[in-house]
Order: structure tokens, then sequence, then C-alpha cells
């Protein structure tokens, strides 16, 4: 195919030049009708460009295909037989994978470290989970991806389950072996879903981590604009083989996708496409040289380390590791991730991915370059100088993973919406929760709907808001109170 090409951007520059008049949504008329105080900040081109995607881009019977064109060049491009656009993220994306193998109490395998989205499509869809456990490496204190031989355990303890759903990468960059799950599922007749959102640019260079579909998933869902050039809210999901109908999974994504669909969302993921396409190993050519040259860099700083790949992956929990997340523990500085991060942005207006009581994670693209990265060293200098300024850490207790684990007594749909109370924090332990909490980033529930807390968990949570924790999704963010069912329920 013709990757040169971009169907949406080709088709919103023929609707300027062609002088189109809209009598239709949006409002504000491309630009017309905004105010110049809202145009000074945004610019008048982004209101220029937010058209209708149909009796707009395209016309009303969409028959010039644009939407579908660029489509089917994406699919091309990453070699999907099929790929679909979302311009509601991918935690729409997730969710509509999630409806085209199962429904309402059937089971799903699960690994327990996805993200809070998934939690959204069981209560949703009243999908039944069974949670395989992350594996937990105790020395540095991060959880990766399950290994394909536990996935392996809850299929065949649960013959009766759809098929399996895997985050990988994680949001530390470590990822599964998904060549051998994808085994583990088809040889059980069962297909495989990727949660692959911080892998967008995986199928563009041979020197990062093996993607989902060359491993062989079934479906892959990715959001561009985490490490790619997409806009905010910009997802696609990827489709192979024959084990999930292209229709069936097309119209679950209908259930939750807007009928508004953003041109400008569309237009910037058409562009991405053309530019992997066409320039996508020689960027990455050059982001990899770069992340390794700020490893090192870093790795010069007294009290600063960046875990490598054999560090990530020697003891065989993760198979992988993305080199373009690096992952920088402060813990020798005396201080913590969270109060780092909050310094790098209040002292040189740097931001940071993610934080944790004892690392920050820093990624890099294919848009860094040395003047990035060398206000990034600049600033790390700078923290080591006044590490003693910061706030020391306050070290939360990391409890065992056997801790952690809590029993699933309801689904989280009938949890979600059944009658609930709130109660104090330190008479939770016992009861069944009611709603997510989930520590952002990066977003996993430490405790969802249906599950029974335990002294543990909510020991580990209501310290972790002492230490910096955001748990935004609470109906109490500081965790004084809980929402729990009701006991008579």
């Amino acid at each position: 195919m013709d990757h040169s090409a971009a169907p949406i951007l080709e088709a919103l520059k023929a609707y300027h030049d062609s002088g189109q008049m809209p009598f239709t949504p949006p409002g504000h008329k491309q630009a017309r009708g905004v105010d110049p105080r809202v145009s000074a900040v945004l610019g008048a081109d982004v209101f220029r460009s937010d058209v209708l995607a149909v009796s707009g881009l395209d016309d009303r019977t969409s028959s010039g295909g644009v939407l579908e064109r660029a489509e089917r060049l994406m699919a091309d491009a990453v070699g999907a037989d099929h790929t679909f656009f979302s311009t509601c993220g991918s935690s729409l994306s997730v969710k509509a994978a999630m409806l085209s193998v199962a429904g309402p109490h059937e089971k799903l395998v699960i690994g327990r470290d996805a993200h809070k989205s998934v939690v959204a499509g069981l209560i949703l869809a009243g999908i039944s989970p069974v949670w395989v456990d992350p594996q937990w490496d105790e020395r540095l204190h991060l959880a990766h991806a399950p290994a394909p031989e536990a996935f392996a355990r809850a299929l065949d303890a649960n013959p009766d389950a759809r098929g399996v759903l895997v985050v990988t990468p994680t949001p530390y960059g470590t990822c599964a072996d998904l060549a051998a799950l994808a085994d583990v599922c088809h040889e059980r007749g069962k297909p495989l879903i990727v949660d692959e959102a911080w892998g967008a640019h995986l199928p563009f260079h041979p020197g990062l981590p093996t993607w989902a579909m060359d491993a062989g998933a079934d479906v892959c869902v990715t959001s561009i604009h985490k490490m790619g050039s997409g806009l905010e809210q910009s997802s696609v999901f990827h489709l192979r083989g024959d084990r999930i109908a292209p229709e069936l999974l097309k119209q679950r994504a209908d259930l939750f996708s807007t009928t508004s669909p953003s041109v400008l969302i569309y237009a910037a993921l058409d562009g991405w496409r053309r530019q992997m396409a066409e320039h996508g190993r020689a960027l990455f050519d050059r982001a990899l040289d770069l992340a390794a040259t700020l490893r090192a860099r870093i790795g010069e700083i007294d009290g600063l380390r960046v875990y490598g790949r054999a560090e990530l992956c020697g003891d065989g929990l993760a198979f992988d590791a993305d080199p373009l997340q690096l992952l920088l523990d402060v813990d020798a500085l005396g201080t913590g991730g969270y109060q780092v991060a909050d310094w790098l942005r209040e002292q040189h207006r740097i931001n940071v991915g993610h934080s944790d009581h004892r690392r920050v994670g820093i990624q890099i693209t294919h848009a860094d370059d040395e003047e990035t990265t060398g206000r990034l060293l600049s600033a790390l200098h700078d923290l080591r100088r006044r590490a003693g300024e910061l706030p020391p850490a306050h070290r939360p207790r990391i409890p065992a993973p056997s801790e952690l684990r809590l029993d699933q007594a309801l689904l989280p749909r009938d949890a979600f919406f059944g009658r609930v109370e709130h109660v104090p924090r330190q008479k939770a332990a016992g009861r069944v929760t009611a709603e997510l909490l989930t520590p952002y980033p990066p977003g996993v529930p430490a405790a969802l709907p249906g599950e029974r807390l335990t002294e543990s968990v909510l020991d580990y949570l209501g310290d972790g808001v002492e230490a910096g924790m955001v748990v935004p999704d609470a109906a109490d963010p500081s965790l004084e109170t809980i929402r729990v069912v009701a006991e008579d329920d």
C-alpha cells in the first residue's frame, strides 16, 4: 500500500481548500464563534480543523471511505488483519475487546495488574473475572506481568473461561513472554487480548520488545498518545486471525464510542502512521541511542540509579523491558519518588511520567533530543546537590503479594451497583468494597468492587496516601472512609 498517503489529512485539506460552509455542529463554525481569549491560548487552527466526520470530512453517506482507508493503511503498516481507530482512548478499546470475547456472567482470565478501565468493563458487562497474580520482584518492589504458566493453570482450572487478557508492557516498561502466552491460549482454543497501551512504538523497530501481533495475539489495544505522536485520547485496536469476528469487535466498540468522533484525533492518528511507515526505523534508531546515552549519564550522578534490562529481567520475572522507559531509583538520596516528582515540577518545570515511594519514571520518545535530555540531566544534577532540602520519604510498608491478594466475594457489577454505605477505614476490614481504590498513576486498582478488604490492604493504602500516593477514584480520596456494600446485602 502507498504509505505516503494520509486519507484523513488529505480530506481535511480538501475540506479547507474547497471552502465548505457548515450549517452543522460544531457550533463554533470553524473558529468564527470562539472567544478570542480562547483562541489566544489554543490557536484558531485547532477549531478550524474541528469538523464533523460525516457531512464534513466525508459526505452524508461516507462514500469517500476516508476513515476506512486510513484504518486499512494502519493495519498494513503494523501487519494486522484489521485496525480500528478510537477517539475515546484505550479505555474504550479495551472494553470493546473484552466484550467481543466474553458476555454477562461468562469468565475472562485477567492479570490482576490490569488497568482500571478493565475493571470498568467488568462492571458494565457483568463479566466474571478469574484473576491471575502478577510476579512480584521483592528486591525492586515491582510487579511484572503474570507468567504464561500461571495463565495456563488458570485456564485449566476454568475450562469454561472465554479468553485471556494481559497488560504488557507494564507502566514500568517490563514485558511478558507474549509468544509463550499466545501458545498457552491457542492450544486451549482461547483468544488472547493484549492491553499494550504503552506499546504504540513497538512495531516500528527491531531493537524494541516484540509487539503483540507479531507474538501471536488476537487483539491488541494501544494508546498512540502515550509513546507516539497521537493526541490525547487517541487509540487503535488491532485484530488478527479468525478467533474474533471483525464485525463483532466493531459492534462492541460502537456500544461505547461517540457518534461525534474528533477529526483532530483521527487526523493525528493518520499522520502518525505515515510518519512511522516512512521514518519510524530512523526515528527510533535515534531515540534508542539517546536513551542509552541518557541512561549512562544519569548513572554517573551519585545517589541516582537507572535500572537496566539485566536488572529488570535477570531473575526471569520479566521477559523483556522497553529501553525507552527509564526507571530512576532515588532511594539513596534519602527521599522518595513522590517528593522528587513534585520537586522537579516546582523547581525545573519538568514533569515525569509516574512516581512511587522510591522511583520516578522517564519516558523517552522519538520527539526527544539532546536539548530535552540535557535539561533533564541539568535538573538531576541540581537534585543531587539539593537533595537535603527535600522532605525525607515516608517509607510505606509494602506487604508481601499474598497479603495484598483479596478474595472476590461478589461480581464487580453486583458490588458496584448494590446498596452501599460509607465506613471509617479502620472499620472496613472484612467488608466488601463497592468502589475502586486505585493508586494513580499507574491506575492499577489495589482493591476493586466485589473484593473483600483486609487490614493489610487498608494499611498499605492509608500508609501510601500519607507517603504521597494519590487515590483519585475513591469517593473519599483521603481514604478516611471507604464505600462498601451494605451489610444486609
